[in-house]
């Protein structure tokens, strides 16, 4: 097993995960605070950034995605992430994650450069859209030309961490501690020990996650508040559809985008639930 001992960064999306993942027996380093994770995260709330500063003491790091499918944006949608992390910053967040891709599958170098800019001096981390991406190792090189960003999240360009170990062994190689490659989807009891032995990490970001019991007596099964389905990173949610062009780089027929959390029935509900690594965790 390796020897180093990787600090924990959290997923959540609620304040009871926050304060769940933060305290001693959680033992994470760091939480990524995200909205709707079924559909791999977007930007939460300005109320659930400030409470959730508020009630922990370790680092949250703010998605900052407009909205789900691909990572191709509109002039607008880059207004939208622009002003929210101005937003963020302004509330005290410690840094955001995002990811912008060129509808080749190439990252777009230019307008993830003007957000890194406007984010300073918070933290910055690619998100999985490096997955996205058309070259892992091109896409490497690209992201840390640009300066400013501290780590670079990734199954290794698969769908978990598992079957993306080799690439990421390749990429830790790569990068050689010019960036953090922080390994995240799929990671679970189960795997961990397997993920450590195979290379040695700084950084590893997990869910932790389980369904838990909804406090509602009344239930009505025949009504849901949203569509339970396979996300389609390619198929935007709108009142008209339109096209980013990603279809030159479109496996979507391959590969899941995010596989953090399973659909479950519409009266559970997410709550971080960690596993103690007392040997691990920093």
């Amino acid at each position: 097993m390796s020897k180093m001992i990787p600090k924990f960064e959290v997923c959540i999306d609620s304040v009871q995960s926050a304060i769940n993942a933060g305290n001693q027996a959680g033992g994470a380093s760091r939480v990524e605070l995200c909205d709707n994770l079924m559909e791999g995260g977007t930007t939460p709330s300005s109320g659930m950034i400030v409470t959730i500063l508020n009630r922990v003491k370790i680092p949250v790091m703010v998605m900052i995605r407009p909205r789900g499918g691909d990572f191709c944006y509109s002039e607008d949608e880059i207004k939208v992430m622009c002003l929210d992390i101005q937003h963020a910053k302004s509330l005290g967040a410690h840094g955001v994650v995002f990811g912008i891709l060129n509808p080749d599958g190439s990252v777009d170098v230019e307008r993830v450069s003007k957000l890194v800019d406007l984010a300073k001096p918070m933290k910055v981390t690619f998100h999985r859209a490096f997955d996205m991406t058309n070259d892992p190792f091109k896409a490497l090189e690209d992201i840390i030309s640009i300066g400013g960003i501290q780590r670079i999240l990734t199954s290794g360009h698969d769908s978990s961490v598992l079957e993306g170990l080799d690439t990421i062994v390749q990429l830790v190689k790569q990068a050689n501690s010019r960036i953090i490659i922080m390994p995240g989807g799929g990671i679970k009891e189960s795997n961990i020990e397997r993920i450590l032995f195979a290379v040695g990490l700084e950084e590893m970001h997990v869910s932790a996650s389980a369904a838990i019991r909804s406090v509602m007596e009344h239930n009505v099964s025949t009504i849901h508040m949203g569509r339970a389905h396979h996300n389609n990173e390619y198929v935007i949610n709108g009142v008209m559809v339109y096209g980013c062009g990603m279809s030159v780089h479109n496996e979507v027929t391959k590969r899941a985008m995010y596989t953090f959390r399973p659909i479950i029935p519409e009266y559970n509900k997410y709550a971080t639930y960690l596993h103690n690594y007392p040997e691990f965790v920093q």
